[in-house]
């Protein structure tokens, strides 16, 4: 019996999923985008999750060849559940992209990094001509940081140094984020720590003052993207 008829076949979202019904209705139209030879960039979330499950049955009755490239390990396990081709950024560019967010703002622009996939969203949103992200009314805010703090990817050893900068940048608050399902902090899937930072006022270039923190791996500031907001 192979490996993929085993444990990845038994995967299950571990969470209950909240606004079900919304949050299906626009993984159903994500899924309609879908047209055959695309490569899709497939963010992280429950709703990315319902998404794929939406794209892979009409992989399977349509036949369609697509591939993905998924922004984390959980959501690559899924794919591979669904039957649903995996690719890199070392061989293709997305066509478009679909992702979550955990705050938006008027401008449309975004805090996300709640799940820990921070640095391979933003990779993958970059890389992206298109990018579809999806949320539902509780994500909008008037200004960034007003329920979430900014979530931001730090090299283990350049943690004091970074904690020093960010305190310069006006940090109200800043902790290491820890984890849930194992004893001490979190571990990305790149081999590195998060901090949660909260400011009273996230200016527009916050998001490069942050990032040019030797130490800084990327943050969960996505400030003026090009992006199409959808709402589940």
């Amino acid at each position: 019996m192979s490996w993929n008829s085993n444990i990845v076949s038994t995967l299950s979202w571990s969470e209950p999923i909240i606004n079900l019904e919304g949050k299906q209705k626009v993984a159903d139209e994500i899924a309609a985008k879908v047209k055959n030879g695309d490569i899709i960039g497939v963010g992280s979330g429950s709703t990315s999750y319902l998404a794929i499950l939406a794209i892979a049955k009409r992989v399977q009755e349509e036949k369609l060849d697509i591939k993905a490239i998924p922004t984390s390990i959980e959501i690559s396990l899924f794919c591979s559940k669904l039957g649903i081709p995996l690719t890199t950024l070392f061989e293709h560019k997305p066509d478009w992209l679909f992702d979550g967010a955990d705050e938006v703002d008027p401008n449309r622009s975004l805090i996300k990094g709640r799940g820990g996939a921070l640095f391979k969203e933003k990779l993958m949103l970059s890389s992206s001509p298109v990018n579809y992200i999806i949320i539902d009314d509780s994500k909008l805010v008037d200004k960034l940081g007003t329920n979430f703090p900014v979530p931001i990817e730090v090299f283990p050893q350049a943690l004091l140094h970074v904690e020093q900068e960010l305190n310069k940048l006006g940090t109200t608050s800043l902790t290491l984020r820890p984890a849930k399902g194992k004893d001490g902090p979190i571990i990305t899937e790149n081999g590195n720590l998060l901090l949660d930072a909260r400011f009273n006022t996230i200016t527009d270039d916050m998001e490069h003052a942050i990032k040019s923190i030797t130490g800084v791996i990327e943050s969960g500031l996505f400030i003026k993207y090009n992006v199409e907001v959808l709402m589940a």
